[in-house]
């Protein structure tokens, strides 16, 4: 199977680089959605339902196993108070079954979850001038806002802005939204609960420290700022988090040797990325740095192995075959590259165990085919190779578990929609 999987690949990579090197170039844009017509003021309806989904199938090749999951179901309400205050709702069923009685998405039995995704005020000032309050996402890499299906090439979201920044990211706070009016520049600046460092698990990053919404600690706070700039046919951002990762009061933290207050023991994350879009072709490229300087005493507190330091980044190119074809259909082929290293850095004493496994590099190629604006077809393949495991961190394998292989395949068919 493998030498099909990777002739596939070259099939799907001179497709794509081949396009692009033609250069006529454009993108998939962002659909518009209900949700959006809301939040642009141009839907006059005082409610508004909207929402989005997804499935998926995933072979791997080296276990020789195959799945398939709704993998989320997202109903969103709104509703239009006036034409400066709106309400935004959006909850989220993942993978389709929640076991009965639990609802954590890091616990259920089923692997399921259902959650708010953002539940949050608008309040207008003028043209493009805004401030939200409540549970809502902020602006921090490309899909973190924009993670609609329709609107991302791969059945999987990229890696990096899974591991890295966890879309979708969401906590409770307040953001200002602002436009300036000569230069094609927008901006934000928010302040959110912070992060809980007791849940931070080594091989996800800060994932599971986020607070949701869910009786989230907020001793500790976080900022958030992010600028983007549009120029042509460009799309640049750089975005920033600075937060406290200890909520526990003043006794419990000294008894651990953590720093508490608004912004102890804290985490930062730094962003950049740019987007081009042209006549069918596309091309886009992140990278993110986020450090712990803290991490060993959060290691000592908890017994954990978290990294003081962890990087990612990813580039991509796409080729729309039916832009010039004046149909609404897209066949979008495209090819992204992805880094990244969840323990770029280590702690010192105690220090931490590099797990070379965490160090990867992914290669996804494949195609979208969107027969209307709102709803896909994906396929694509990923090529995945790691560090070599760590014969420290293997304890008690299972005795059924195959060798850890540095090197595998997986391939994805999906389809998703939004309205």
């Amino acid at each position: 199977m493998k030498p099909l999987i990777t002739s596939t690949f070259l099939f799907f990579l001179f497709f794509s680089i081949n396009t692009s090197a033609q250069f006529k170039t454009t993108a998939q844009s962002l659909v518009l959605t209900n949700e959006d017509s809301l939040h642009a003021g141009s839907n006059k309806s005082k409610t508004v339902i909207s929402g989005y989904g997804d499935a998926f199938y995933q072979r791997d090749f080296y276990l020789k196993q195959s799945k398939v999951s709704l993998e989320r179901i997202v109903l969103f309400v709104g509703h239009r108070f006036n034409e400066k205050i709106s309400l935004f709702t959006e909850m989220e069923l993942e993978n389709a079954v929640v076991a009965s009685g639990n609802s954590d998405e890091n616990t259920s039995s089923f692997g399921g979850d259902i959650s708010m995704e953002q539940a949050f005020l608008k309040f207008n000032f003028n043209q493009g001038n805004y401030l939200i309050a409540g549970l809502y996402i902020p602006r921090i890499g490309i899909l973190n806002e924009n993670h609609l299906p329709v609107n991302f090439n791969g059945v999987e979201r990229p890696l990096v802005e899974q591991l890295i920044i966890p879309a979708t990211w969401r906590e409770i706070g307040v953001a200002y939204y602002g436009t300036l009016n000569n230069i094609p520049l927008t901006y934000d600046v928010g302040i959110m609960n912070g992060l809980n460092s007791a849940n931070f698990q080594h091989g996800s990053g800060f994932r599971d420290g986020r607070g949701l919404g869910s009786q989230a600690f907020a001793n500790n706070l976080a900022l958030t700022a992010a600028v983007q700039y549009n120029i042509s046919d460009f799309k640049f951002q750089v975005s920033g988090y600075v937060g406290g990762t200890v909520g526990l009061n003043q006794h419990s933290a000294d008894s651990l040797g953590l720093d508490n207050g608004a912004f102890g023991t804290p985490l930062y994350l730094g962003e950049a990325d740019v987007q081009y879009a042209k006549n069918g072709f596309s091309a886009k490229a992140l990278g993110v740095y986020v450090a712990y300087p803290d991490a060993a005493k959060v290691n000592t507190a908890y017994a954990k192995n978290i990294s003081s330091g962890m990087y990612g980044a990813y580039a991509e190119v796409g080729y729309d075959w039916l832009y010039h074809k004046q149909k609404a259909a897209q066949l979008i082929s495209f090819v992204r590259g992805e880094i990244f290293d969840l323990n770029s850095s280590l702690p010192p004493a105690p220090k931490g165990i590099y797990d070379g496994t965490e160090k990867q590099t992914q290669i996804i190629a494949g195609f979208s085919y969107l027969p209307i604006p709102n709803v896909v077809v994906k396929a694509d393949v990923r090529l995945q190779h790691t560090g070599p495991q760590n014969p420290a961190l293997i304890i008690n394998p299972p005795p059924n578990a195959l060798p850890y292989s540095q090197s595998n395949q997986f391939l994805n068919i999906g389809i998703g929609y939004s309205f």
